[in-house]
C-alpha cells in the first residue's frame, strides 16, 4: 500500500472500511486506481478516461513515479514535486471523454482542490496517445 493511503487508512476509526477511491468511482481504491498504479496490472489503464482517473488518484496520493511514467516522452517533464503542505484534493467530474481512433483520446474534466482553505478548480482537456497498448497522458488545455 502507497504510504499515503496508508497513512489514510491507518487514521480511520473503522479499520475494516474500505478507502473509497478519490477518483469519484465509487469503488475502493485497490479495486480501482490502485491495480493500475501497483501490481500486476501496473500501468495498463484500458481507455483514455480511466488512465486519466487514475493520474487524478495519483496527484492525490503523490505517486509521482506513476505520475511519470503514464506522461508521454515527448512531453514529461524531468521531475515532479508533490503536493504542498495545505493542498487537499477534494473531486473530480469527468466531463467528456472523446475516442478519435484507436490511438487518440481527450478527456475533459474538473478536479477541485483546496490551498489552505482556498477553493481551486482545474478545467482541462486532455489529450493521450496510445502507443505499444498503453495508454499515456500528452498535453492538455486548459478552460
Amino acid at each position: 500500500m502507497p504510504p499515503m493511503l496508508l497513512r489514510l487508512a491507518t487514521s480511520m476509526k473503522k479499520s475494516t472500511t474500505l478507502l473509497a477511491c478519490p477518483c469519484a468511482s465509487h469503488a475502493n481504491y485497490e479495486a480501482c486506481c490502485g491495480r493500475w498504479h501497483h501490481g500486476a496490472q501496473r500501468l495498463m489503464a484500458p481507455d483514455a478516461e480511466t488512465l486519466m482517473r487514475s493520474r487524478y488518484t495519483a496527484f492525490v496520493l503523490d505517486e509521482l513515479d506513476y505520475l511519470l511514467d503514464t506522461w508521454h516522452s515527448s512531453t514529461r517533464p524531468t521531475e515532479l514535486q508533490g503536493n504542498e503542505p495545505g493542498v487537499k484534493w477534494v473531486g473530480l467530474q469527468v466531463r467528456q471523454h472523446t475516442q478519435q481512433d484507436d490511438g487518440h483520446a481527450t478527456v475533459e474534466f474538473i478536479a477541485r482542490s483546496r490551498h489552505n482553505g482556498k477553493a481551486t478548480r482545474l478545467h482541462e482537456t486532455s489529450r493521450f496517445i496510445r502507443e505499444d497498448g498503453r495508454w499515456f497522458y500528452i498535453d492538455g488545455d486548459f478552460a
